[in-house]
């Protein structure tokens, strides 16, 4: 008999600056049905996307939209004789939104991370709190995305930079909004092509940013060290960003990062179309680096 399938779960650990010794507090919520203390989570509906899912959960629970940080280590326990498994990720709250009590959550206090320790009532959350802050507390999202689907270059006759998104493609780009927006509103930089900034024009429509094109990241108009130059250049400031691109330039841009942050390059760091990579920068270095697809 097959093992049960693991129940899967989604949530964030949120966190704000705050004066005191520790510097930082985090939010722990109290859920009546289990008399517990723990953070926000929940599973995940039959189809979601694990970032959808942890801030769609961690708005229901709380009241509070998060803006997702670094991935942080799932939690992984045993519920009734099936495996449960739940993917976190450090997130601070939108400026605005606030706590509403509701009939999964009735409390939610703001903690210093030794309080926090002694309220919590499972083992696996207090290991949680530990790993957020051993590693930087505030990062900055680096997507590098491959554009979405653009039908087969030799069925296209007229110039390749005009090539457009194809149906699917389209859709891709609608569902990529969603999942690029967990992070935040960030600066967009695209290939100087048709496909690429299709990709990302409806997220630059929700978050009523400008895009700007760059030839360094453009297909037959840039080489492996120019793109990667282009990149590291970016980076220098900070300043989130989303990085639109090409299948033949986006492998080229993560072993590049890898290699200037001192971190083992992933052994398959190309991406399929519409998949993206975000690493999470802090101080010239890569804090976490994750890979999304559709």
């Amino acid at each position: 008999m097959a093992p049960p399938v693991a129940v899967r779960a989604a949530g964030t650990l949120l966190w704000r600056d705050a004066s005191g010794r520790e510097g930082v507090e985090v939010a722990v919520v109290h859920r009546p049905r289990y008399d517990d203390w723990s953070f926000p989570k929940g599973k995940i509906d039959k189809g979601e996307h694990l970032l959808r899912a942890a801030v769609r959960e961690t708005e229901e629970e709380t009241g509070i939209v998060p803006r997702l940080g670094r991935r942080l280590p799932a939690s992984t326990y045993p519920v009734r004789g099936r495996t449960k498994q739940v993917d976190y990720w450090a997130a601070r709250p939108v400026a605005g939104s606030a706590f509403t009590a509701n009939h999964e959550v009735d409390e939610l206090v703001w903690l210093q991370p030794t309080e926090a320790e002694a309220r919590l009532t499972y083992g696996h959350d207090v290991d949680l709190l530990r790993e957020f802050l051993r590693g930087p507390r505030d990062t900055a999202p680096l997507v590098i995305l491959r554009h979405a689907s653009a039908g087969e270059k030799v069925d296209w006759r007229e110039a390749d930079e005009l090539r457009p998104l194809d149906a699917a493609g389209r859709a891709e780009a609608a569902g990529l909004t969603g999942l690029l927006h967990a992070y935040g509103p960030a600066r967009l930089i695209s290939s100087a092509t048709a496909r690429c900034l299709a990709t990302v024009l409806p997220y630059a429509r929700l978050v009523r940013g400008s895009i700007t094109t760059e030839a360094a990241f453009t297909v037959g108009a840039t080489s492996p060290e120019r793109s990667v130059e282009r990149l590291l250049s970016l980076i220098a400031d900070g300043v989130p960003t989303i990085v639109c691109t090409h299948g033949e330039v986006v492998s080229e841009l993560v072993t590049g990062l890898c290699k200037e942050m001192g971190e083992k390059v992933p052994d398959d760091p190309s991406l399929r179309k519409a998949e993206f990579w975000v690493a999470h920068l802090a101080d010239n270095s890569m804090a976490a680096l994750e890979r999304h697809t559709l």
